[in-house]
């Protein structure tokens, strides 16, 4: 189960120093405590703190029900595991103490506090739009499934097919370095990938033809299996996808890497997924789209001012930068 930014961030602010608290936490319980505790029954007790300074001795102490405290985890992240709840009640019974001790100091009265308030807000507020953002971008319909289907169907086939690799040129001696070389090397197995292609094409098994392919590139190899299951477009080099709309017997054209290598499909069967099968992997795809489409709004246009964040004869870590952000130079740079 995820953990929210929103509960990192709230046990930022709440909990920041929560690696005093971890020698005296209790054992996670094993038993959901919905089975065993009721709403009105105490989850939280701090013996010796007392919302009211007046009362003292052995009767001052804080109760938190599992209602009052499942109001909090719920707004935090619903469904919060238990562990992470037992770090929230451990931050939460710390800092309400900590909290009322600053109040009697004046800490919440300082300008410093009002500007930690400020920038805590936005964060929450932002944390809480991406939550809805998330939220609205994974309601997504029976329709907006069979229409991403319809539209996308090529990109759900699997196929088995055969891949003939052959190497870019044939091996030549160590330390041989003369370019005239190199060249009649790669030539030669361009001239083999295309001999391999047409007899590939009249029926030859491919096995056999990628041991005769290492071979004559100086390679030993004395078995081979081409064969690749469940191929789809995506799994495939941009320049290779055509391979995917070959017909079941037919060899594809000869395809040659930058690097020189080149490689040749024979198509065995081709299936296409059921709109069943493809449900789970197309909802992930709409709503991550959907998502990032939502976000779009609040990225970029930003301008950093260089003069600030990287004054000449410094070397501070440069602020992360969209690709759309610009930079603002300094005056002697214009």
């Amino acid at each position: 189960m995820r953990c929210d930014h929103l509960v990192g961030l709230v046990l930022a602010l709440l909990a920041s120093g929560l690696g005093y608290g971890q020698a005296a936490q209790a054992p996670v319980p094993s038993v959901a405590p919905q089975a065993i505790v009721g709403p009105d029954d105490p989850v939280i007790t701090i013996n010796g703190f007392c919302p009211d300074p007046a009362v003292q001795g052995n009767v001052c102490k804080t109760v938190v029900t599992r209602a009052q405290f499942e109001k909090l985890t719920e707004a935090l992240q619903p469904d919060m595991p238990l562990p992470l709840r037992l770090r929230v009640a451990n931050a939460y019974a710390r800092n309400m103490r900590m909290s009322a001790a600053a109040e009697d100091r004046g800490l919440d009265k300082t300008p410093a506090f009002e500007e930690e308030m400020r920038y805590a807000r936005m964060q929450l507020l932002s944390q809480d739009l991406d939550r809805a953002l998330k939220t609205e971008a994974n309601n997504v319909s029976d329709g907006d499934l069979a229409e991403y289907y319809k539209k996308n169907e090529a990109s759900f086939e699997l196929a088995t097919m055969s891949r003939i690799f052959v190497p870019h040129s044939k091996q030549l001696a160590p330390g041989t370095n003369d370019e005239g070389q190199k060249k009649a090397a790669a030539d030669a197995m361009t001239k083999v990938a295309a001999n391999l292609r047409a007899r590939a094409v009249n029926g030859e098994d491919p096995d056999k033809l990628q041991i005769e392919a290492y071979s004559t590139a100086g390679i030993e190899h004395t078995t081979a299996d081409t064969k690749l299951e469940k191929v789809r477009r995506a799994t495939l080099p941009p320049q290779h996808e055509s391979a995917m709309d070959l017909k079941p017997g037919e060899v594809s054209e000869v395809f040659s890497d930058p690097a020189g290598a080149h490689f040749i499909y024979k198509m065995i069967r081709k299936e296409t997924l059921t709109l069943e099968e493809a449900k789970m992997e197309i909802r992930t795809a709409i709503s991550t789209q959907r998502y990032r489409d939502s976000t779009k709004a609040f990225q970029g246009d930003l301008v950093f001012s260089d003069a600030y964040f990287n004054p000449p004869g410094q070397s501070p870590t440069p602020p992360q930068r969209n690709p759309k952000e610009r930079r603002k130079k300094p005056p002697a740079e214009q």
